[in-house]
């Protein structure tokens, strides 16, 4: 026997079957919404993982080609590597929950969803976030939960809970948000300039939603949450701290971390490691989790030294932004390219351009996202925290920072109607000291003006961190902050947007939520920072975006055509549109709206392509005059090619004001001739003459 629960939430039923699969994992719930079902099972070990020093919590989220009845693509035929799409999801799932686990927790973790149905009604993306949260508070396993997630949109100016993937393809934002019982605790949007107090409206909108789930959570909980395990501590013993304190003071500890320059500081912890081991050596006990205890101690004090002092570890303010450096034009020869740098934070973008025929494909569970036609990749080499580690491709975190820069930069793209280009953005980081996903949004942005792509407005992105005491009003909002606040703070509220409005926001917490207090605080310190660095920086490195591309992008012609005529432009087997590329060395695609892209460097060669493609699809008309060539000569005329699939005839009477006694005395197979077309016959023959007299005429 199993036991199921209903919700009415947002105009669908929200069904979770509770015991009807699934029996040997710690926790687990069969999610419906709509007709959406996502399996969601959490698994834990019974003893913690020897040697490490951190919570090892696994988040997956398994898109099945099943679930929306079709083959996984390739030659295999079965599901791979996780698509971008299930690695941001993943993502999103971990942001929320991993702070509700114990910090001195190491037991191996999984929470697991399976996506096995797709109704585009209802998200599975939002279902596996709920199902997790369920799967996990019903577990035996430790977790300060549930939580719950609503999407919202904005259609119209009117928000939309949990909308469809119609309306998300027409909607002005795309927020998800999870609260606990009482406090926001993540936050992720894309939105199109959307002004900070709406977006604080929208969050506060999702969060009442999230209040109602959570409720409807707990009843399920009530009957049938198992008792959470005990648990082996990995907690630093208090008596440890006292012995390091003993021989590293306070003071001496703050003298270490206080510095501006991230290599002194390692140099400095370095050195505090050292002596503490040496002081230690005949504690074994100690020396075990010295590691952690270090990292305990500085954590400590840097978050004293700023909630107490108002005390950064690099001397600024508190709302004081690191010095900023902003150049394009590094890179020879490429389409684009830009560096941003913000304090010990460094960004080199380069941008490409190429043919509508290079977007990037996408085999996504959303019927909506067929293609990409805006790709921004982020790098993080060893090099860019000095560490000897070679790259083995983009890991998750590589494409969750990608991923944002684009969502920064997609409100503010040219249509392809305006500009008929694929672009790829690449941000390579040349050095890290905190923030690298918002450094990746001000190169890109300058790098996509130095390419020429016509952008709507600049962006710039910027990260506010958050040190809280032990009440809900004792805390202190940081701007800009570095990779040692990020590491120690409880927050990292990144904001990207215009002059006008929000583009995305993605907020990530070590803490169990946000007072509205502190959201609103972070999103209006993100606004005066992105201005300053769009005003203070950018503007001057470029202003707006070239007027003309470069030199060694590709050039693109395209018109309009009508759908049925694109198989007169393709020919039989490809035949024509093969010679029409032969003959102009352009590269031409065709949509299946009729669409003609024509793209390639030479200017020239591209207008004698669409020449001929409108040769080919306009109709010849009495009266017109037009270019050709001599293909065929008889007795009595000459046959000239007016385009790829017609010709017209020349009879020996019209190739001359006077008397021609024979058709090669006037043209030979190869001229160029200019015609006028005389008429068109019952049988669809074309008559032409190249009468001087009837040319003027």
């Amino acid at each position: 026997m199993y036991k199921s629960y209903s919700m009415e939430l947002a105009g669908r039923t929200l069904t979770v079957d509770i015991g009807r699969v699934c029996a040997q994992a710690n926790g687990a719930a069969l999610m419906h919404y709509g007709d959406t079902t996502v399996l969601s099972t959490c698994t834990a070990s019974a003893a913690p993982r020897e040697g490490i020093d951190f919570f090892p919590l696994q988040i997956e989220y398994e898109e099945k080609m099943y679930a929306v009845g079709k083959f996984p693509g390739g030659f295999k035929k079965r599901e791979g590597r996780a698509g971008d799409n299930a690695i941001l999801t993943s993502r999103v799932i971990d942001r929320p929950m991993r702070p509700l686990f114990p910090k001195d927790f190491r037991n191996d973790c999984l929470v697991d969803n399976l996506v096995m149905s797709v109704d585009q009604d209802c998200s599975p993306e939002l279902l596996a976030m709920l199902g997790s949260s369920l799967a996990t508070a019903i577990s035996d396993v430790p977790w300060d939960g549930p939580c719950a997630s609503t999407q919202v949109g904005m259609i119209n100016g009117e928000f939309i809970i949990n909308p469809t993937n119609a309306e998300k393809a027409v909607s002005d934002l795309a927020l998800t948000v999870a609260s606990t019982r009482d406090k926001v605790i993540m936050i992720e949007a894309g939105a199109n300039c959307i002004s900070d107090d709406k977006m604080i409206e929208a969050i506060y909108k999702a969060d009442e939603v999230n209040k109602q789930i959570i409720g409807f959570f707990d009843s399920i909980i009530a009957e049938c949450g198992k008792k959470k395990m005990e648990y082996v501590s990995a907690a630093v013993p208090e008596e440890v701290f006292e012995k390091i304190k003993s021989i590293v003071p306070p003071e001496e500890m703050e003298t270490a971390v206080f510095t501006d320059d991230k290599q002194q500081r390692d140099l400095n912890m370095a050195e505090v490691t050292k002596k503490l081991e040496e002081a230690l050596a005949e504690d074994e006990e100690a020396l075990a989790i010295l590691p952690d205890a270090i990292y305990q101690y500085e954590k400590k004090t840097v978050r004293k030294m700023i909630l107490k002092d108002h005390k950064r570890p690099d001397g600024r303010r508190i709302d004081e932004i690191r010095p900023l450096e902003a150049e394009v034009d590094l890179i020879p020869r490429v389409h684009g390219s830009a560096m941003f740098k913000r304090g010990q934070t460094q960004i080199l973008d380069v941008v490409t351009l190429a043919p509508l025929s290079e977007v990037q494909k996408v085999e996504e569970l959303n019927e909506y996202i067929t293609e990409k036609r805006y790709i921004h990749q982020y790098n993080f080499p060893g090099y860019s925290v000095g560490e000897a580690k070679a790259s083995r491709g983009p890991g998750r975190r590589e494409i969750g920072h990608g991923a944002l820069a684009e969502r920064a930069l997609l409100p503010v793209l040219p249509s392809v109607e305006d500009f008929p280009y694929a672009i790829r953005a690449v941000s390579e980081t040349m050095e890290s000291n905190g923030s690298t996903s918002m450094g990746s949004t001000c190169a890109s942005c300058l790098s996509l003006m130095a390419a020429g792509v016509p952008i709507k407005e600049p962006v710039a992105g910027i990260s506010c961190g958050l040190v809280t005491g032990d009440t809900d009003d004792d805390y202190l909002v940081l701007t800009d902050i570095q990779g040692l606040e990020d590491f120690f703070g409880d927050m990292d509220f990144k904001v990207t947007g215009t002059h006008e409005g929000i583009t995305a926001i993605q907020m990530d917490i070590k803490i169990h939520g946000l007072t509205r207090d502190i959201v609103t605080e972070a999103i209006k310190r993100a606004h005066e920072a992105r201005l300053f660095i769009m005003d203070g920086v950018m503007k001057d490195a470029i202003a707006e975006p070239r007027k003309e591309l470069s030199p060694y992008a590709p050039k693109i012609i395209t018109l309009q055509i009508d759908p049925e005529k694109i198989g007169d432009v393709i020919g039989k087997q490809g035949k024509t549109i093969n010679g029409i590329i032969d003959e102009t060395g352009a590269k031409i695609d065709i949509d299946d709206n009729g669409m003609v892209s024509i793209s390639g460097i030479d200017l020239a060669a591209l207008e004698k392509a669409k020449k001929i493609v409108e040769s080919i699809v306009n109709d010849i008309e009495p009266g017109q005059i037009l270019e050709g060539k001599v293909v065929r000569i008889m007795n009595f005329g000459a046959f000239v090619q007016l385009s790829p699939n017609k010709d017209g005839m020349v009879h020996i009477s019209k190739l001359a004001d006077g008397r021609v006694d024979k058709v090669e005395d006037v043209v030979n197979i190869g001229d160029e001739v200019t015609v006028k077309v005389q008429e068109i016959d019952k049988m669809g023959r074309i008559n032409l003459t190249m009468r001087p007299q009837d040319l003027k005429d």
